[in-house]
């Protein structure tokens, strides 16, 4: 009798040891509200990325991954008590999230409260790994810095006049910031900021109009914007009489219409279907259409390197949750996205990614203006500061 009590308790604590846990990733974004359209995307790609990092079976050394999706509504305070009650609630061992810049800034002190890790995707603002930064912080997402110094790096000549355009709140104004810490060789004359919901661009277009009309050489509109409202309407007001041109970073396809008006014009942008070739790329694309049969957008890609890089840490430490081990891990981790290889910096925990600068071109065969790449711009040929003085 003793013996089969012992086999029983014997085959018990072997059990419970390797008991597989559920991993609980909470993906905490603006599902709702003005970016709705940017978090579609991310929550697809997310998913995508999940999938394709764990070969279809959504599990990591046998522990399932679970995940539960938060809406922020685009508000602050909403995505605050989201976080909290993903962390405190539900137990999630990871977030993700979320759309826009403001929401995130919010939700940083949650993290470090909770001692979990937030993985930022896809919001821009340079704060995020900068001065409001803290160590419960990585983001796959690329930020201001990064987009600015491309798109300098793609229009930064000699006698280049530039006035931006941007909206009014962190992501136009940091956009601005950055992108003129990285000229070189450029000058900024004017500097546009608009409120976030303008549909009339008119004044703000005479404005930069004068700025710009009387000076020698290459004359360029530079536009950072995000959301609802179509900046390029400004073209329908000439500024090809002045000589002036309009350029601009990436964005998703359908904001991307506007720009079959503007062949020729160069910018720098984070993705594009067409461009990257690798495996993860290959898969994305061609996963994407079989699913969806469209193209996966600018967001879609963003989301599957978050789902990509949460695997490849939780790979790393044998599905063990524990966010020093996971913080260990990532610091200086490098992984395969859609976009190549993206590396968590250490000091700040900001992927460092390529960027590509593109001219457009019009393809009848396609609703918006193609970027054709010009050049790949490596991670190491953006000097991208670290703002967050650890």
């Amino acid at each position: 009798m003793r013996h089969h009590l012992l086999a029983a308790v014997a085959a018990l604590c072997c059990t419970t040891a390797v008991h597989a846990k559920d991993i609980k990733i909470a993906h905490v974004y603006d599902k709702t509200g003005p970016l709705e359209a940017y978090a579609k995307q991310t929550q697809i790609g997310l998913m995508m990325g999940l999938d394709y990092a764990t070969g279809g079976t959504m599990t990591v050394n046998g522990n399932k991954l679970v995940v539960i999706e938060k809406d922020t509504q685009g508000k602050p305070d909403v995505a605050k008590s989201q976080l909290s009650a993903a962390y405190a609630d539900d137990k999630a061992d990871i977030a993700v999230g979320p759309t826009g810049s403001g929401v995130a800034l919010a939700m940083l002190p949650i993290a470090e409260e909770y001692k979990k890790i937030l993985l930022v995707e896809p919001a821009v603002a340079d704060a995020i790994t900068g001065d409001k930064w803290n160590r419960y912080i990585f983001r796959t997402g690329r930020n201001s810095s990064q987009d600015a110094i491309s798109n300098a790096v793609a229009l930064d000549k000699e006698g280049v006049t530039i006035a931006t355009l941007a909206q009014d709140y962190a992501f136009g104004r940091d956009g601005v910031k950055a992108f003129k810490d990285a000229l070189k060789k450029a000058k900024i004359v004017h500097e546009e900021y608009l409120p976030t919901n303008t549909t009339d661009f008119t004044a703000g277009a005479q404005r930069l109009f004068d700025s710009l009309k009387d000076k020698p050489g290459r004359k360029v509109i530079f536009i950072i914007w995000a959301g609802a409202g179509n900046p390029f309407k400004i073209a329908d007001l000439d500024p090809k009489r002045y000589g002036i041109e309009i350029a601009t970073g990436g964005n998703i396809l359908p904001a991307m219409a506007a720009y079959k008006n503007f062949p020729g014009m160069e910018g720098a942008t984070y993705y594009y279907f067409g461009i990257p070739k690798n495996p993860a790329n290959n898969w994305l694309v061609s996963e994407h259409y079989k699913r969806y049969k469209n193209p996966p957008d600018f967001f879609t890609a963003g989301g599957m390197s978050a789902g990509i890089a949460l695997v490849e840490a939780l790979k790393k430490t044998g599905g063990d949750t524990n966010t020093e081990k996971l913080i260990s891990t990532m610091e200086g981790m490098s992984f395969e996205t859609p976009k190549g290889k993206m590396t968590f910096r250490k000091e700040d925990h900001q992927a460092m990614q390529s960027m590509y600068h593109f001219k457009i071109k019009v393809d009848p065969a396609f609703p918006w203006g193609v970027p054709e790449l010009v050049r790949e711009i490596k991670a190491e040929d953006m000097n991208i500061p670290i703002k967050n003085k650890r």
